[in-house]
C-alpha cells in the first residue's frame, strides 16, 4: 500500500521514496538515508538512481530508511542529510577500472574523492557535505558506493557493462545497510 506524502514522493510499506523534481521536505526521524545521485538523461550517469530504484524493488526496507532520488540537486539535498544517523550515497564514479568497477569510500577519503570532480554534480555534493560539517549536522556515518560508468552521452539506457554490474552495486548497498544493523527482507517478486 502506498501513501502520498505531499512532496511528490510516496511512502511504500513504511519507506519514503522522494522524487528529485518534487519540493524537498525533510522526513523527521530518518535514521538512514539512501541517496541515489545522477542524471538519468545521460545514460550511466544515472546509475546511482537506478541502483536505488532496484534496491527498493527487491527489498522491503524497515521503518526509518529514507530513499531519496537526489538527481543532480546538490545543496537542495541538505534537509535530507542534516541530522541523519547514517547516509549511503550511490553514484557514478571514476575508479580507474573498467566499466562496472565498484568503489567504496568512507570518512576522510570522501572530501578528497569529491575534489577529483568525477561527475558534474559532485562539486555541489562536496559543498553539501561541507555545509553539514560547518553547521555541525553531518551524518554520524557516511559511505559512498560508486561505479565506473562507460557512457555519459545523452540517452536513457545504461550501457551493457554497467547494466550487467548494477546488481553488484545493489548487493554492496545491501551489505552496507545490513552492516548498519538493518533487516532487509527480499521481496518474493519484483518488477525491473
Amino acid at each position: 500500500m502506498s501513501e502520498n506524502r505531499g512532496d511528490g514522493g510516496v511512502s511504500i510499506a513504511g519507506t519514503h521514496v522522494s522524487r528529485a523534481d518534487a519540493p524537498l521536505i525533510p522526513v523527521a526521524g530518518s535514521s538512514v538515508v539512501v541517496l541515489g545521485l545522477g542524471n538519468l538523461l545521460r545514460r550511466d550517469e544515472g546509475l546511482g538512481i537506478r541502483a536505488m530504484e532496484r534496491l527498493h524493488a527487491r527489498y522491503a526496507l524497515p521503518e526509518g530508511v529514507l530513499l531519496v532520488d537526489g538527481g543532480t540537486l546538490g545543496l537542495d539535498l541538505l534537509c535530507y542529510l542534516e541530522e541523519a544517523g547514517r547516509v549511503l550515497i550511490l553514484d557514478a564514479a571514476l575508479t580507474e577500472g573498467p566499466p562496472g568497477t565498484l568503489l567504496r569510500i568512507t570518512g576522510d577519503d570522501i572530501p578528497a574523492f569529491f575534489g577529483m570532480r568525477t561527475s558534474p554534480h559532485e562539486i555541489a555534493l562536496a559543498d553539501l557535505l561541507a555545509v553539514t560539517k560547518l553547521r555541525g549536522t553531518e551524518p554520524h556515518e557516511l559511505v559512498v558506493l560508486g561505479m565506473q560508468p562507460q557512457e555519459l552521452e545523452l540517452g536513457w539506457e545504461l550501457s551493457e557493462p554497467v547494466a550487467a554490474h548494477l546488481d553488484a552495486l545493489v548487493d554492496a548497498a545491501t551489505t552496507e545497510l545490513r552492516r548498519w544493523g538493518l533487516n532487509l527482507a527480499r521481496r518474493e517478486t519484483w518488477v525491473e
